[in-house]
């Protein structure tokens, strides 16, 4: 049976302050600090490579549109303000493979390119368009590997190297440049559909070797073509992200390599990196912008699990717990979990099985939803402070002058707390609720109002006239 999403309203437009008053009474519970700035946010989102897209486009019309609704409406779905698209690599157009814009060898790094474009990609070009008439506009696309051609293992599988690079030298010659205007031109192939692609990514986990389609780059090699692509990208108007390593503390070689070279870092506009080998908790040693720009826990041991809180690592409360870690803790500016939607036994958001014209819902989905629905690019994350032992806090000032506090609740009890949010509207993902709005949790006396907050679960707070009682 799929789980019904709740409708929840969006965050309505409040007045700007720039300094909260001072209140009477002892300070709250959960006691906010307006003037202490962290990392603004970007968004959060998720992928659609490796074809999952067109597994949505795969259903029925009415099964279509809601399963749309529910990985990218707002009101009643997960709210992405951010897309990962794969770039692709593969000669074949089978699933769970990317078709490349060349797939065959033009004769060589100075041969005229022989691109080709079939204005699908894998599903992703319709799936962004939908995405864009429910109001997502940025869209990050990214590299797992060059064609086999361009590379010293001659295929786009099982790590290898770019042929050119320090270190590889191949008899084909040097691909770099070749490769960079190959990335580029595939940001003009969106543009033609009326696409802007923002972020422009050149490797994928470029310190683990994968049977798909990988690519190694060590951090000396990722520096070095971040000063070749550099100047296409920018003279096509498109950012340049890196590194997306494998783990976030396994990122560290590569921020530093960047940062040491001044030339380098003024072609990286976004440092990534995934939280696979070690999770985001800490912030990465980088000035540039952060994004956590992929992971999802693995569902090799638990299937598919739709589940809030059953001990599994692919429960929503863990989800919820990794992107407040990521936030609060590694100060990202944007959370990209791996997959919206998949086949089988999958940690996605949904679980599309278009064989037979149906999908399931997960928990994951209400985590992921209850942060994206409310806390929205060019939000700021502000001091939350004087939490009791077993709630995970955070707080976030929207452009529209509304506060967010997203709370986890990690313990078996009730928790009841002030708060310093003016009548606050209080949503609940638990067990049994999916985001939705629990009137009855917040009293409105005093100077600051007192939450209930359920048992294992996130209780998401949304003050409409920030910092006033």
């Amino acid at each position: 049976m799929l789980r019904s999403p709740s409708l929840v309203t969006a965050v309505v437009v409040a007045a700007v302050l720039t300094t909260a008053p001072a209140h009477a009474g002892p300070p709250a519970g959960i006691d906010l600090d307006r003037g202490e700035r962290h990392q603004t946010i970007d968004g959060f989102g998720y992928s659609i490579a490796f074809q999952r897209g067109s597994l949505v486009h795969n259903l029925s019309e009415q099964k279509r549109e809601a399963a749309l609704d529910l990985l990218l409406d707002r009101r009643v779905g997960a709210a992405p303000t951010i897309l990962r698209l794969g770039i692709g690599s593969s000669a074949t157009t089978e699933y769970d493979k990317m078709l490349s814009i060349q797939p065959t060898d033009p004769g060589g790094p100075d041969a005229t390119p022989d691109y080709r474009w079939d204005g699908w990609d894998g599903g992703q070009v319709w799936y962004v368009k939908e995405a864009r008439r429910r109001g997502v506009d940025r869209f990050y696309a990214d590299a797992w590997s060059a064609p086999g051609y361009m590379k010293d293992n001659g295929v786009d599988i099982n790590g290898g190297q770019l042929c050119g690079l320090q270190g590889v030298s191949c008899a084909s010659g040097d691909w770099r440049e070749a490769y960079a205007r190959y990335l580029v031109q595939y940001t003009r192939f969106y543009r033609q559909e009326g696409i802007r692609i923002d972020e422009l990514g050149f490797t994928n986990e470029p310190d683990w070797t994968a049977p798909y389609a990988s690519m190694r780059f060590t951090p000396a090699q990722a520096t070095e073509f971040l000063k070749v692509l550099g100047p296409i990208a920018r003279s096509a108007g498109v950012r340049v992200a890196c590194c997306d390593s494998f783990g976030w503390q396994q990122s560290d070689p590569y921020a530093r390599a960047v940062e040491a070279d001044p030339e380098a870092r003024r072609h990286l506009s976004l440092f990534t990196g995934h939280g696979y080998a070690s999770p985001a908790d800490r912030p990465l040693p980088t000035t540039a912008r952060t994004w956590m720009s992929e992971w999802a826990p693995s569902s090799v041991a638990d299937g598919w699990n739709e589940a809030w809180d059953s001990g599994k690592e692919t429960d929503g409360i863990r989800v919820a717990l990794r992107i407040h870690d990521t936030l609060a803790l590694a100060d990202s500016s944007a959370f990209v979990y791996w997959l919206g939607s998949s086949r089988g036994a999958t940690a996605a958001l949904i679980q599309v099985d278009d064989a037979n014209d149906t999908f399931r819902v997960s928990s994951r989905l209400y985590a992921f939803a209850a942060y994206s629905r409310f806390v929205r690019p060019g939000a700021v994350r502000i001091g939350a402070h004087g939490p009791q032992d077993g709630l995970k806090v955070s707080a976030y000032r929207n452009v529209d002058g509304s506060e967010v506090v997203q709370v986890v609740n990690t313990t078996d009890t009730t928790v009841s707390t002030t708060v310093d949010l003016a009548r606050p509207t209080v949503y609940r993902t638990d067990a049994s609720h999916d985001l939705a709005p629990v009137p009855d949790a917040v009293t409105r006396r005093g100077p600051h109002p007192t939450v209930e907050l359920a048992p294992r679960s996130l209780t998401t707070l949304v003050s409409r006239r920030p910092g006033r009682d």
